[in-house]
């Protein structure tokens, strides 16, 4: 396709340049220090997988705003959506008089979500929004109070998702109190653990029925591809062996697709690299190419579980934001999109995938799609190198590449490119973050 920015890296200052440093010393002014920042580095807009700031730098984006833009940056069929919907209707409140474009995204994640049998949905503003609203529905339908996540995970920033959430830092230093019955539990950690995909499902089997009691638990929460974690892939039989489990216990398994989903690995959902279907999906960030919208999606008889009213929101599912997801589904399928990520998934193996050879502080590459980590460790062992990973962000960042960061140790540099990137870019970005690399 065509791009309203040619894709390719190009500094015309130092980076952050002029204008971004005068916008940050605005900002310090007036925003809360809370709402930290990877790079001070100002937008003005994009296209495709460039950036491009105030000072007319151009930037290749690996991080997506964490897995936003799957589509590319300001794709000009969403906008054409959104601008005939904001002309149209803006805002009616489906709880009060609904609208086609909720019923018409619903029938669309009942269609892409792993499962031939009857699926409702409902919409929602955000992925937290949606975790908390799965873990309300699951204790609904089932009666119990437990709720059981992975070590590692992270599921949002309310005060219940925060507390599913396995890190302390930054998240939840300093914001409890946080409710009761959220259990976090062993998750398979290949490149850690050593164990295969049953051994890790034993493990965190055993302690989900010796420290909680499985007769104890609502629901499961797993990301199938877990992203703050530091793209963690479990071992193949993993979730099956957990899938199980949870059926024959009457535990209802969540698959938390918020930044996984919606074609960024290749698949619809990234459970589907599995062979499992969960009984409830949460969708968010690339569902509606920039806007937010989140979804919770499953078994009719457990969504259907809570009494009317139980559920919503103001803005949840707004005509907006769902005429922007519509455009975005028909985009993914139009486009033949999650073969394109699959073609980025092949790019980034044959340009990073043996990093870990090349670079004594590489420990592993892994990911699926449009969704990869680099695990950097302290050469000869693999304890985790947070130095390092700040000094590859300074000097990627600096250069007019933007990756992310993840990991509980906070090492893990994390690469989540739109779908639609070249593989000149992929090459560009790669010899930039080399160049760190190397120096380290």
């Amino acid at each position: 396709m065509e791009f309203s920015v040619p894709q390719e890296r190009k500094l015309v200052t130092e980076l952050p340049g002029p204008k971004s440093l005068a916008l940050q010393e605005r900002r310090v002014k007036s925003v809360s220090r809370g709402a930290g920042t990877l790079a001070n580095i100002y937008m003005d807009h994009g296209a495709g997988a460039v950036l491009v700031d105030v000072d007319g730098n151009q930037l290749i984006d690996l991080g997506c705003g964490i897995g936003v833009t799957t589509i590319g940056h300001a794709h000009p069929d969403v906008a054409a959506a959104v601008s005939a919907q904001v002309a149209k209707l803006t805002h009616t409140l489906f709880t009060v008089t609904p609208y086609e474009n909720y019923v018409r995204v619903a029938e669309k994640l009942a269609e892409i979500t792993p499962g031939d049998f009857e699926k409702h949905s409902i919409l929602v503003n955000s992925g937290a929004e949606a975790v908390e609203n799965a873990v309300k529905i699951a204790r609904k339908y089932t009666g119990r109070r437990a709720i059981v996540s992975l070590d590692h995970a992270f599921h949002g920033r309310t005060n219940l998702t925060m507390a599913m959430t396995y890190r302390p830092w930054p998240e939840r230093a300093g914001m409890g109190p946080f409710p009761g019955e959220l259990y976090s539990v062993p998750i398979s950690y290949p490149y850690r653990d050593g164990l295969s995909g049953e051994e890790a499902a034993a493990k965190t089997i055993d302690y989900i029925v010796t420290h909680i009691g499985a007769s104890e638990v609502a629901a499961f929460f797993a990301e199938p591809i877990q992203g703050d974690g530091g793209i963690i892939i479990p071992a193949p039989g993993y979730f099956a062996a957990i899938k199980a489990f949870c059926e024959k216990n009457g535990i209802v398994f969540v698959a938390d697709e918020i930044q996984a989903g919606i074609g960024r690995t290749g698949t619809w959902y990234s459970i589907e690299h599995h062979g499992v279907v969960p009984d409830l999906i949460t969708s968010a960030k690339g569902i509606a190419g920039g806007l937010p919208l989140a979804a919770v999606t499953g078994r009719a008889e457990i969504m259907d579980a809570v009494q009317p009213g139980g559920i919503g929101g103001t803005f949840g599912g707004n005509p907006v934001s769902t005429a922007a997801a519509l455009a975005v589904f028909e985009l993914i399928e139009r486009d033949g999109l999650l073969a394109e990520a699959q073609r980025v998934e092949a790019a980034l193996r044959a340009r990073i995938g043996d990093w870990a050879e090349r670079f004594p502080v590489v420990g592993e590459v892994r990911g699926k799609g449009a969704m990869f980590g680099v695990e950097l460790v302290r050469p000869g062992t693999k304890d985790p190198n947070p130095e390092a990973l700040t000094a590859v962000l300074k000097h990627a960042t600096s250069n007019g590449v933007i990756p992310l960061d993840a990991g509980s140790w906070d090492s893990v540099l994390r690469i989540m490119p739109s779908v639609v990137i070249s593989e000149a870019l992929i090459d560009d970005a790669a010899s930039v973050l080399e160049e760190a690399l190397a120096k380290l």
